[in-house]
């Protein structure tokens, strides 16, 4: 069985091949003094191991192959991560959405989710939910479909209130200027004064449930983020991290958020479009 659909993978590496280079990368390292010491390994071979990484959880070792070892993998991982390829691969999924389905930015909403990292590292903390075992949250700012448009990773202790506005101060940076006074859809987690002076201060229209009443009556336009949420977490390694640095974190959580916007805008665009190698099917695994 197949890692991901065809249709999913093969926009993905052609984006991601060209932000890192990789037709214009020699066979061989030219300073090396011996010169045809080591064949690089294709940076196709390491995308998909890393995919496999993303989609099953699993450890590098357990991944790795005759063709490339896990010590590859970390390596090619911990370039294309100080690179930022995986942010600049979610902005160009993001440009091709926009221009062929269109964004709904009236309304954007923004939650948290808290996850295992039992191997700790620079965005683990005590997990209020999990009995103090380890844990990272994401704080992610979603369209009114739920498409992702910018992602921040913390330690699982971290409030969702201070986390606001990192995660709105990459929304422009991903996709450009915001319309006038779009709506902002939180939870009772951000219901404070100091929240919605900063909401004011960036031209939201602030819709907080508020504290001590039942949030279904006031669940307003939330639940697209929920439902993200729900479609990340179909991730294995979201689910659990096992890397300890930020950066690789981020990359993952990236990447992640790209194949989402590449589903959606897959299963929008089929009813929409026709093209040679349109899936049959919208259910897209």
């Amino acid at each position: 069985m197949p890692l991901l659909p065809a249709s999913l993978i093969e926009p993905l590496w052609v984006e991601f091949a060209d932000l890192i280079g990789s037709e214009r990368r020699p066979e061989f390292s030219p300073t090396h003094p011996w010169g045809c010491h080591r064949r690089r390994i294709p940076d196709r071979v390491v995308f998909e191991h890393v995919l496999a990484a993303l989609v099953h959880g699993s450890g590098y070792e357990r991944l790795a192959s005759p063709g490339c070892s896990d010590r590859t993998i970390r390596r090619r991982l911990d370039d294309w991560a100080r690179a930022g390829v995986g942010r600049e691969t979610l902005r160009q999924a993001l440009a091709g959405y926009d221009q062929m389905i269109g964004l709904d930015l009236d309304d954007l909403s923004v939650d948290g989710s808290i996850t295992k990292s039992p191997c700790g590292g620079e965005v683990s903390g005590r997990s209020p939910v999990d009995r103090g075992k380890q844990g990272t949250k994401r704080s992610v700012a979603g369209d009114g479909n739920g498409i992702p448009l910018h992602l921040v990773a913390a330690r699982a202790n971290d409030h969702d209130s201070p986390l606001l506005e990192p995660t709105l101060a990459g929304v422009c940076d991903m996709i450009g200027p915001l319309p006038d006074l779009p709506g902002m859809h939180l939870d009772r987690g951000y219901d404070s004064a100091k929240t919605r002076d900063l909401l004011e201060v960036l031209g939201y229209d602030a819709h907080i449930a508020l504290k001590g009443e039942p949030a279904p009556i006031q669940a307003g336009r939330r639940w697209p983020v929920e439902r993200l949420h729900a479609w990340m977490n179909g991730f294995g390694k979201l689910r659990r991290f096992t890397d300890k640095r930020r950066d690789i974190a981020e990359f993952y959580l990236n990447l992640a958020a790209a194949l989402t916007v590449i589903r959606r805008l897959i299963n929008r665009a089929r009813v929409l479009y026709r093209w040679p190698t349109r899936p049959t099917t919208r259910r897209l695994r």
